[in-house]
């Protein structure tokens, strides 16, 4: 069994070199890891934290966008692709199980995902320990964010492998992808927004705003780590609602949902006939 899933993941893993994803990926990461480091370098002093911990709670903010969009982009072709090209019912002859065939193209999509995570993260800690001594309080935090952005990441691949299945093309899955990532990233928030607005401190400001706060993965995690940050006050929007949601309930969360997204895209890759 270890030794079909490590093959699809080799296989996967040079599918990705060839059409530049870790290069983008790591691109990506290291570009905006560095511009929020000197963005971020500012407010420091006057926030009583570290440059590192402030770095963070900005990468925080810049990875709740960016990891999701990486991921989608990276899996949205994982089975669509394989049909469109006639490999998926080649690949369905071998002895091998659907959920290996999926299980191997996570395990190459993270390691390229963690790869381009070290190295933003990692370019931005560098930036900050050169430029202030006391940034290495800091690391702890970085530590945090990185393994739950990894976590993070996996939940959208494995949401980009269920679309894939369930677009059976790759311009369609690509489509419902950008539509997924627009509704869970940027409008879901607006929308929940509106809604305790409209509430005015009501029942649903009360009860329901938390609990769709930790149903949605996106805000877990961006809540998990904005609460655990010593300067959880750099960040802006919903980062305030830290202080009502505890990080247990955040953190549980965050563990969670790639075993949800994983298991959603197994029942759809299962429906798939080739």
């Amino acid at each position: 069994m270890t030794t079909r899933i490590l093959a699809i993941a080799i296989s996967e893993a040079h599918i990705a070199r060839r059409n530049r994803w870790v290069l983008i990926s790591v691109g990506l990461m290291v570009i905006f890891s560095l511009v929020l480091s000197a963005v971020g370098a500012s407010p420091s002093g006057g926030l009583g934290a570290d440059r590192l911990s402030v770095t963070v709670a900005s990468l925080t903010s810049l990875s709740v966008y960016l990891v999701p969009l990486v991921a989608l982009l990276m899996s949205f072709d994982a089975v669509a692709g394989e049909i469109e090209r006639g490999t998926l019912p080649l690949l369905l002859t071998y002895p091998i199980a659907r959920w290996e065939i999926l299980a191997g193209k996570l395990i190459a999509h993270c390691a390229i995902l963690i790869v381009a995570l070290i190295a933003g993260y990692g370019t931005a800690a560098a930036v900050a320990l050169v430029n202030d001594p006391n940034a290495a309080s800091g690391l702890e935090a970085l530590w945090r964010l990185t393994w739950t952005s990894a976590l993070f990441g996996a939940t959208f691949l494995g949401v980009g492998y269920g679309l894939s299945a369930l677009a059976r093309r790759a311009s369609g899955a690509a489509g419902m992808a950008i539509g997924l990532w627009l509704g869970l990233v940027v409008l879901y928030d607006l929308a929940l927004l509106a809604a305790v607005v409209a509430d005015d401190g009501g029942t649903f400001t009360i009860q329901v705003f938390p609990v769709a706060l930790l149903a949605n993965p996106a805000d877990a995690f961006r809540l998990f780590n904005l609460a655990a940050s010593e300067a959880t006050a750099a960040a802006s929007g919903i980062g305030g609602a830290a202080a009502s949601i505890s990080l247990v309930q955040a953190l549980v969360s965050v563990l969670i949902w790639p075993v949800i997204a994983f298991g959603l895209a197994m029942q759809a890759f299962r429906k798939v006939v080739p």
